[in-house]
């Protein structure tokens, strides 16, 4: 009787841990960077995933930006990434997506809330997949520290003022207060990207085909290849790195060190905690070239790829994070311009009474409509990488005096060619 107990005590304990065990059975795991402290705002969502399905656990993997860009294309391409992941080259990696189509529960809403977006998630050939939504859309521009501006008497330029315009006020304002950095720019080809733009790049030929070097794009990089040559911009910024390396000037201007610093709208959850109101840091318009007054447009993607073992309960995990609910305590929190249709007219509660956080959440989204056609064509392009990646290498080699301007741009031609041919011939 007792051996019979016994074995009975142990069958229980035996389907009692086999129970929790597939109670937890399935790990997803997430790929993210920060900004700001988005972070602790999509681990708190995540928290009430999990409460929601306690058989699923989602592991939240910061890294720093450049594993974004360098180390996580490297993991898809070997079938070793995450399940999930935050990504800003949107339709370069689209060839490692999952379509999540057959795993949500309503795509329809996922047309309906962020359609114009999906397109730039889709790989070349698909009119209808859908990958990931948009945790934030970006625009780039620039921002200044108003204070200096103040204390040096120097007025800000109106509507209308030029690339030009703006350095020269910079230049006056860091001379006045002796500030060491007149003007920094994101080292970056996309940042470039807008400004280029703005001055007649049309980045394309009359068949669509990337055609990155044109008049327009030699006056941009001529002017960023002169400013650092007469200390408008500091060498060592973006002289500190080579090839496409990204490189911020955020801690720079946070320091009060910049006067005018070119870089976007995620900039702003970040400003509001490690700047505050330390000082004024205003956003203003993006300033304007001859064909517009543009930035770029852009931004962060929570997408699926394709290589998980777990599409279904990924599907599920996306379902929740999509919602309106979510999302609008996601953006509100972070103080991410909504890439949500329906929270983009007003629908979102920004967690912040900082003036200069909601004035400069007003002027980039404000700036949405001004934005070239060009701009959101090339953001659109899944190659766009390719042509950024050209862009800003060269531009830097000429920078620091290792081509000159007439070398760069035939070296930022042949960049792109091969790297296009080099990838036709890989697929």
């Amino acid at each position: 009787m007792k051996r019979v107990t016994s074995a009975i005590a142990a069958g229980a304990l035996a389907v009692s841990w086999c129970s929790a065990a597939a109670f937890a059975q399935t790990e997803l795991r997430m790929m993210w960077y920060n900004d700001g402290h988005e972070g602790e705002v999509m681990r708190g969502l995540l928290d009430r995933f999990e409460a929601e399905n306690p058989d699923i656990t989602v592991t939240l993997d910061v890294v720093p930006y450049k594993a974004i860009l360098e180390s996580l294309p490297v993991q898809l391409a070997a079938g070793q990434g995450p399940d999930i992941a935050r990504v800003t080259d949107l339709g370069g990696l689209a060839e490692h997506y999952l379509d999540l189509t057959p795993y949500i529960s309503d795509p329809a809403y996922w047309e309906a809330s962020f359609g114009p977006f999906l397109n730039w998630l889709r790989p070349a050939g698909s009119d209808s997949s859908i990958s990931g939504f948009m945790t934030q859309l970006t625009v780039t521009g620039p921002y200044v520290n108003r204070t200096l501006f103040e204390q040096a008497g120097v007025e800000l330029p109106g509507d209308g003022a030029t690339w030009s315009d703006w350095a020269s006020a910079a230049n006056e304002v860091a001379a006045a207060l002796d500030i060491p950095i007149p003007m920094a720019w994101d080292r970056s080809g996309h940042r470039v990207s807008g400004p280029a733009i703005a001055m007649g790049a049309k980045m394309f030929d009359a068949d669509g085909n990337p055609a990155l070097v044109d008049d327009g794009l030699k006056a941009m990089a001529s002017l960023l290849y002169d400013w650092h040559q007469d200390g408008t911009m500091s060498k060592e910024l973006w002289g500190s790195v080579s090839g496409s390396t990204y490189l911020g000037a955020n801690e720079d201007f946070a320091n009060a060190q910049v006067v005018m610093y070119m870089s976007g709208s995620w900039q702003i959850p970040q400003f509001a905690s490690t700047i505050g109101d330390a000082f004024d840091w205003w956003a203003v318009p993006a300033p304007c070239g001859p064909s517009a007054c543009t930035g770029m447009p852009g931004g962060a993607a929570l997408v699926a790829m394709a290589d998980t073992e777990h599409p279904e309960q990924v599907g599920m995990l996306m379902d929740f994070l999509s919602s309106e609910a979510s999302l609008a305590e996601f953006y509100g929190q972070t103080l991410f311009i909504p890439g949500h249709l329906g929270l983009a007219g007003g629908g979102v509660e920004f967690a912040t009474d900082d003036p200069r956080a909601r004035h400069a959440l007003e002027t980039f989204a404000g700036a949405v409509p001004t934005i070239s056609p060009i701009a959101f064509d090339l953001q659109g392009y899944p190659n766009n990488r390719i042509m950024f990646n050209a862009l800003i290498s060269r531009l830097g080699e000429a920078i620091v005096g290792e081509l000159d301007l007439d070398q760069a741009f035939e070296r930022m031609t042949q960049d792109v060619e091969q790297q296009l041919a080099e990838k036709a011939r890989g697929n």
